[in-house]
């Protein structure tokens, strides 16, 4: 990721972009079918997904600077439309999709809508995809990291949006294993996925909180939002 090198050009955007997240980050709207996906101005997206309680909305909440814009729930499950936020000023500069949970507790519906999502909308930027650092890949995880691999190219050679691992959670990874099980989790993606981007390492739990700068950063260069040039 194109950071700058000595840290010094990058913290004054950066803290404008933070500012901008915590004041002007809202709800828009929430779609259970393809016909219900908003317009949005068609201002550039990202979309969230991860296995059930796999600490997204926990960890975006922080990214946005908000502590319930999006929905936390301990019971599995508790997302079950496409979500749409919009960051910035109005209309916003950013749109960020919060997607239903995968894996046990998903349910074919949402899945359907996904991938649909995934095919028509022309505005997405990037796929965040999010793993709990307290455990290893499961096979729903590698199935869903090879499904979207596949949709990463198009049959002309396109890419028509990128895809990001996150860890979360990594306070609840033992420190005696720490050196043990990111390299595990950062080889099941490669192997799984290998033009997925190396995963961010994040902690919405830790004083002062881990990692969250980065998610934004990482937003902002893939909805070319310029914030990261000198």
């Amino acid at each position: 990721m194109p950071l700058a090198s000595n840290g010094h050009v990058l913290r004054p955007r950066l803290t404008a972009f933070r500012r901008a997240l915590s004041t002007t980050a809202e709800f828009s709207a929430a779609a259970a079918t393809l016909e219900q996906i908003p317009k949005l101005y068609n201002r550039p997206e990202v979309i969230v997904t991860g296995r059930a309680n796999c600490g997204k909305s926990t960890l975006f909440n922080a990214v946005l600077g908000k502590k319930d814009l999006l929905r936390t729930s301990k019971k599995a499950g508790c997302t079950q439309t496409l979500n749409f936020f919009t960051v910035g000023a109005h209309p916003g500069s950013v749109v960020l999709v919060d997607a239903p949970g995968y894996g046990a507790r998903g349910r074919p519906e949402w899945g359907s809508l996904f991938d649909s999502y995934l095919a028509t909308r022309k505005q997405l930027k990037r796929v965040y995809i999010l793993f709990n650092g307290k455990h290893l890949l499961n096979s729903a995880d590698v199935q869903m990291l090879a499904h979207l691999s596949e949709t990463l190219m198009t049959e002309d050679g396109v890419q028509p949006f990128t895809l990001q691992a996150v860890i979360t959670k990594a306070d609840c990874i033992p420190d005696k294993s720490l050196g043990q099980v990111i390299p595990q989790i950062r080889k099941q993606i490669w192997e799984a996925a290998p033009l997925c981007l190396p995963p961010i390492v994040t902690s919405a739990a830790m004083r002062p909180m881990f990692g969250i700068d980065t998610v934004r950063a990482n937003i902002a260069e893939a909805c070319g939002l310029g914030l990261l040039k000198k």
